[in-house]
């Protein structure tokens, strides 16, 4: 796992603005996510509804755009706040807990070799 802020990000015209920071030449997944207090993702949904949620070849980015949250990274609790951008690595188990008074809103994305469907 690594960690940034949004200021960190280097500064790029050209492709996505993660390029440099995950490989992959198109944002090909994503979503804006809004969370409820207490919720955790991913809870029990891994193989035989083991609590296990990994990307075996893939990073996945979370922007943490308002409120605040947990990002729980092999079994380590690490506090997030607006403006935080966390890289999962491949492998790592993740879930995202919102915070029960200040419920977080977040992006989370994937980078690959091929635009999303939506843009073909």
């Amino acid at each position: 796992m690594k960690r940034y802020r949004l200021n960190q990000l280097p500064d790029v015209t050209e492709g996505h603005f993660l390029k440099g920071i995950i490989p992959g030449q198109y944002l090909c997944q994503g979503s804006l996510s809004y969370k409820k207090p207490n919720v955790r993702t991913h809870t029990n949904d891994g193989p035989g509804g083991k609590d296990w949620h990994v990307h075996e070849d893939d990073y996945e980015v979370f922007i943490l755009l308002q409120g605040k949250a947990v990002m729980e990274v092999n079994g380590e609790r690490i506090p997030m706040v607006t403006g935080d951008v966390f890289v999962i690595e491949p492998g790592e188990d993740h879930h995202l807990i919102s915070d029960a008074v200040d419920p977080c809103i977040n992006l989370w994305l994937h980078a690959g070799p091929n635009r999303h469907p939506d843009q073909l």
